[in-house]
């Protein structure tokens, strides 16, 4: 089934629950616990490439199908993440949108910019028209609440397209906030410049979850996402 990426998420974001069975999360973290994460840091990016089971998720028809209801065109997987708060990696993330993406190849087109190089990838922001046919799933291996430091939004902030420090800060002072609580194999979808942020956790132990972001662009023959 497909939506129209104009009319689907008006408020940026929804849960879907119980999407994956809790015995194929388990398998996930057990692949997991062999990869040591050094204190400090944030994520395992580039996921797919580290973890069979994370790339065989990431590209499953029952996830792509799932994404590609909120996208213009077949859902292409741009990047994996997984995100773990843990007592050595704790931290707390200041209310922003994802607007950068990674490809494999500089390229001139308009509103594509400012780009930059990290860690031999380069980064792009890209326009708020390829940002509306981006979706995020947020897929969590562990109960999350707001005592292990689960997201937090803020319903519909993304109609305001891209927002500078000042309008973020605005929009934070005058919008509530809703805590974003998920149980096991449960999926946030949301669009990445909806406004979010999270806390620290109060209770570390584990809170695993894998950020999948899709889009449905089409980048230009020569470039791939990275």
């Amino acid at each position: 089934m497909g939506a129209e990426h104009s009319n689907a998420l008006p408020l940026g974001y929804e849960l879907v629950k119980g999407c994956l069975p809790p015995a194929q999360c388990h398998a996930i973290c057990e692949e997991l616990s062999s990869h040591h994460v050094c204190a400090g840091t944030g994520g395992i990016r580039n996921a797919e490439k580290k973890f069979t089971g994370i790339r065989d998720l990431a590209h499953c028809a029952h996830l792509l199908s799932l994404a590609a209801q909120y996208l213009n065109g077949p859902a292409q997987l741009v990047r994996a993440i997984v995100f773990n708060k843990t007592v050595d990696n704790n931290w707390l993330v200041t209310w922003h949108q994802d607007k950068t993406v990674c490809v494999s190849a500089k390229f001139d087109a308009p509103d594509w910019g400012p780009w930059s190089e990290k860690d031999h990838t380069l980064h792009v922001q890209a326009p708020l028209a390829v940002l509306n046919n981006m979706v995020t799933l947020r897929i969590h291996l562990d109960p999350a609440d707001i005592s292990s430091g689960c997201l937090k939004v803020i319903p519909s902030s993304h109609q305001a397209g891209l927002l500078s420090q000042k309008d973020i800060e605005q929009i934070v002072r005058q919008q509530p906030e809703v805590v974003c609580e998920a149980g096991v194999g449960d999926v946030l979808v949301m669009r990445p410049h909806l406004l979010h942020a999270s806390s620290k956790a109060q209770n570390p132990s584990q809170r695993r979850v894998v950020h999948l972001e899709y889009s449905g662009y089409s980048l230009p023959d020569h470039v791939s996402w990275a």
